[in-house]
């Protein structure tokens, strides 16, 4: 049998196995394509047509460098088909993995959300984070969180099992993984674990706020009972006990200053208490409220008249056509006296406050105005803490409820209580109240 060679059918068969190999990304089906092409082109279109012949012994060798050629062309091209595949696919790995760990970093990856991602990206029913509690044959497998339908409840039910810790295993359900996905799937496990510590840590740490706000207390409590407290007890207490002393006989004049001495100091006591009470009611949620509609210049009227004779020299402007509010009238007095009373402390001689009022649409806002020094902007939510003085005045009385006091009263009768620059100088109060219905 002869069989002829042509070059040029020859060179085009090879160009279409490189192109097999690249859009098959195949090596050997390639080369196999590239030889049967070859062999179809000589039978069809290199003379003598329709047979195979060598007529000269160089065409055997040029034949044999074209499958070498062939061979050396379809391998390089299938290796960079391949290396191309693979970064591509470790990339897409690396940015999936980037994200996730960038989001359980900044807590952002809820315990939920991740396993949803996870069952996404390799393709699968359900995503299980199983934790063992107990151990030998009492050992029970609990579903700590899950993503998908029907989330398997055992390990050895899934398809994919992942150990995390000796408790703690990643199970997934809908079809087997390869190794490589498998090695993928291992960072995901890491990053579930992660994020149920991260879960069960805030929800410690969410439950020891009440515990650390309830020891300031009780620490800031103790530090009143031993000065604030302990202070107008201390002056009562030598008030009755010199008038009681035998050794002593008081003038009428004398015997008056002791016992406005005593009954001063046992007021500053009682409001003392009163207020920590109230404090510790609102704490606990069991202060009782009794909202209605309420008209403010009544509430200002009582609440001047408890602070008489200091209560005389305030200027009130509340127009009369201002609405009702809708606020437990006891309560709202309270307010307004504590406000006022800081108020006072503050202001300089000849300078008393100012209490106005004002409506802006469903709202009433109450102002207590003083030119005293003010306070910081930085320093005005501090201010509001219990337990807390700010100024250059006298701190040697009171625990420093009042304001704390008074802003918690306000919320809960569902207004607000904030802080502001009185223009020119001093510190404005304001109480926001809701506008009784009807009004």
């Amino acid at each position: 049998m002869r069989t002829s060679l042509n070059l040029t059918s020859d060179v085009l068969a090879y160009l279409l196995a490189v192109i097999a190999v690249a859009v098959t990304g195949g090596f050997v089906p390639a080369l196999l394509e590239a030889i049967v092409a070859s062999l179809l082109l000589n039978y069809y279109f290199t003379p003598p047509i329709h047979e195979w012949t060598i007529a000269e012994a160089n065409n055997a060798l040029a034949l044999g460098v074209f499958v070498a050629v062939a061979l050396i062309v379809s391998w390089v091209v299938d290796i960079a088909a391949r290396r191309t595949k693979q970064a591509a696919r470790a990339n897409a790995e690396s940015e999936l993995l980037v994200t996730t760990a960038g989001s359980i970093l900044r807590g952002q990856g809820a315990l939920d959300a991740l396993l949803d991602q996870t069952r996404e990206a390799f393709g699968m029913r359900s995503a299980s984070l199983l934790e063992c509690r107990g151990r030998g044959p009492t050992a029970d497998w609990a579903v700590v969180a899950s993503a998908g339908d029907d989330p398997v409840r055992r390990p050895d039910d899934a398809d994919v099992d992942v150990p995390i810790t000796d408790t703690l295993s990643l199970a997934l359900a809908g079809r087997p993984l390869p190794a490589g996905d498998r090695r993928v799937l291992g960072a995901f496990a890491a990053y579930a674990g992660v994020a149920l510590d991260q879960q069960r840590l805030a929800a410690q740490a969410e439950a020891a706020k009440p515990l650390a706000a309830a020891d300031r207390m009780r620490t800031a409590l103790l530090a009143a009972v031993r000065h604030d407290l302990r202070t107008p007890l201390a002056s009562a207490k030598a008030a009755v006990t010199s008038l009681r002393s035998p050794d002593v006989r008081w003038d009428a004049a004398d015997t008056e200053e002791l016992l406005a001495t005593a009954d001063e100091s046992l007021d500053r006591l009682t409001h003392l208490v009163e207020n920590l009470l109230d404090m510790s009611r609102l704490q606990a949620g069991a202060l009782s409220l009794f909202p209605r509609p309420s008209g403010l210049d009544e509430i200002v009227a009582r609440a001047l008249d408890n602070l008489d004779p200091l209560g005389r020299d305030i200027t009130v402007e509340i127009p009369e056509s201002l609405p009702a509010v809708y606020a437990d009238p006891a309560i709202l007095e309270r307010v307004v006296v504590n406000l006022t009373e800081n108020a006072l402390r503050y202001s300089p001689a000849g300078k008393p406050p100012l209490i106005t009022a004002s409506s802006l649409g469903d709202r009433v806002e109450l102002r207590v105005v003083d030119r005293g020094p003010g306070i910081p902007e930085e320093d005005r939510e501090r201010m509001f803490v219990p337990f807390q003085r700010l100024g250059d005045t006298d701190n040697t009385t009171g625990v420093g409820l009042g304001l704390a006091l008074s802003r918690g009263l306000t919320e809960a009768m569902g207004g607000t209580l904030t802080a502001e620059d009185t223009p020119g100088g001093g510190l404005t109060m304001t109480v926001s109240l809701p506008v009784a219905a009807g009004d």
